[in-house]
């Protein structure tokens, strides 16, 4: 009897020892996916903030049933969000300089085995404090501080889908700012003010193919770049690099060591149809002295889109800030001594659906607008051209110069002749392919990147709290 009595007292412990670390092992497996399944509820927090401040910026954040409060440090605006049993709390946090909100994110998961059970000891071994069942008491939290930064739709000076082709001679990427007062406002003489000049001319394409960007013989003063696996092709006499580098004279045939590289991967999002309230079709104006005489489109303030079969072509005058959206079954092209004229004060952006736009022959885009530092006012953006994705075609083989910036992420932009001077194409350009012929002088307006419209922002730093 004593010997079964000890036999059965040493396979209790036995079992109750199994029992216990099982039932540890449980624990801490639950508790370990619960800590784990926390990550992407707080991820889809702070995916709802980046979306929030690309559609809304940092002016508008209470849109959209945020919620004004200080919290972390300062005042800024809460969101919460239930999915399922789990939930998450997101904060934005604006910070100075606007460009650089931080998001704190919070997930909480239901914790693993509580509120405490009545039914054994494996699954009431372990409860999470007092309260209600779904309450904070009951949840696993995590949380990440997430650092942003605003990505301009026009940060580089020139950006492709796919390859970048410079063929022709005298092709030269340079930038300045134009919110340097030193500037005037506008493309600084480099044989006056060689110090405005700087070398942020960056060219950049996704594509991840062999020649995904042939430079040929053009000087680009700036960064170079193609998507993963991409390479770059250099004629004899082409260049890239910094500033002292390209003008040296004594790297033909080179890249600057640090200034290319194959890490190019933006998503361009697609242009939609604007909304317009207004109709406009080619006919006959005279405006009179001392603006002009005839024109065949007068656009005021307001937003239009093009009707009848003549499509939109001929002389523009453009004298407040206007939308104009071409559709698809409609045209744009203008030729000759074409013109559209952009007066001081006034802007456009041109939503363009026709399969093919083209400027050629003397056809020229006159943007009489310089940039105001004073007030940030930025030259380049009181023309923008929005190529929507039925816009295939771009060509720009005029001869005459012109300042703006021209996103049109399906369209292939085809550049050719150049003025017989250094100001021929001030701003910046993105599209689907670029293609060069002539020589071609691109300046690159830096302003853009700060002043110009946002494509997003982005993640810069991510530390959990």
């Amino acid at each position: 009897m004593t010997v079964t009595l000890l036999t059965a007292l040493i396979i209790g412990f036995a079992l109750a020892s199994y029992l216990s670390l099982v039932s540890s092992q449980n624990i801490s497996t639950m508790r370990s996916l619960a800590w784990n399944s926390a990550v992407p509820i707080l991820e889809a927090g702070v995916e709802d903030a980046l979306t929030h401040l690309k559609y809304h910026g940092i002016t508008n954040l209470s849109a959209d049933n945020w919620t004004p409060t200080s919290q972390y440090g300062g005042a800024g605006y809460l969101k919460t969000r239930h999915l399922g049993q789990s939930y998450y709390e997101v904060f934005i946090l604006p910070m100075s300089p606007p460009q650089t909100p931080q998001i704190f994110s919070t997930g909480y998961v239901p914790a693993p085995l509580a509120p405490a059970s009545t039914i054994g000891m494996i699954l009431g071994a372990v409860t999470y404090g007092e309260g209600q069942e779904g309450s904070e008491n009951f949840m696993i939290r995590r949380r990440v501080l997430v650092n942003t930064k605003k990505e301009a739709l026009f940060a580089k000076a020139m950006v492709a889908e796919g390859q970048i082709n410079l063929m022709g001679n005298n092709i030269t990427t340079d930038s300045f700012n134009s919110m340097d007062p030193a500037t005037g406002g506008t493309y600084p003489n480099p044989a006056t003010n060689p110090n405005l000049i700087s070398d942020a001319g960056d060219v950049a394409t996704n594509l991840e193919l062999i020649n995904s960007l042939s430079m040929g013989n053009a000087d680009i003063m700036g960064h170079v770049s193609t998507g993963p696996g991409g390479t770059i092709s250099i004629g004899p006499q082409g260049v890239a690099g910094s500033k002292p580098w390209v003008q040296s004279g004594t790297h033909n045939g080179q890249i600057q060591p640090t200034w290319s590289a194959d890490d190019m991967n933006v998503d361009f999002p697609p242009v939609a149809i604007p909304s317009t309230t207004s109709s406009v079709s080619y006919g006959n104006y005279n405006i009179g002295s001392p603006i002009g005489t005839n024109y065949n489109f007068v656009l005021g303030n307001g937003s239009y889109q093009v009707i009848g079969s003549g499509g939109f072509k001929g002389n523009v005058l453009v004298q407040g800030n206007a939308v104009l959206y071409v559709p698809s079954g409609s045209s744009l092209s203008f030729s000759g001594q074409d013109k559209i004229v952009i007066a001081p004060g006034a802007t456009l952006k041109l939503f363009v659906g026709c399969t093919t736009a083209s400027w050629s022959g003397q056809a020229s885009i006159v943007n009489e607008n310089i940039s105001k530092p004073a007030t940030g006012d930025v030259g380049a953006l009181h023309f923008q051209y929005y190529g929507l994705p039925t816009n295939t075609q771009l060509d720009m083989t005029g001869n005459a110069s012109f300042t703006g910036a021209i996103y049109a992420p399906s369209a292939n932009l085809k550049l050719g002749g150049g003025g017989s001077n250094d100001y021929d194409l001030v701003g910046s350009t993105v599209t689907k392919t670029v293609t060069m012929n002539g020589h071609m002088n691109f300046h690159y307006d830096e302003a853009l990147k700060d002043k110009g419209p946002a494509l997003g922002y982005v993640v810069t730093a991510w530390n959990e709290l």
